[in-house]
């Protein structure tokens, strides 16, 4: 098994410049590399379907740290 840095790891954080709300959303997106718009449209879907989502949300929202850069 290979040995990652500190540098090389990759850590989930709320974004501090792409937000609405906390920047969870933001911070899933920019930890898959992909379009933020797409994670808000899933989180929607999710708020819908299941009712879960805002519950899931607030939780992230609380246990996530923000992006500590900028």
């Amino acid at each position: 098994m290979k040995h990652m840095t500190k540098q090389q790891v990759k850590r989930l954080y709320r974004s501090r410049t792409d937000k609405i709300f906390g920047g969870v959303c933001g911070g899933i997106a920019v930890y898959f590399n992909v379009d933020p718009v797409l994670i808000r449209v899933l989180w929607v879907i999710l708020i819908f379907i299941m009712g879960t989502g805002i519950l899931v949300y607030l939780i992230a929202w609380l246990i996530m740290p923000l992006d500590p850069k900028k």
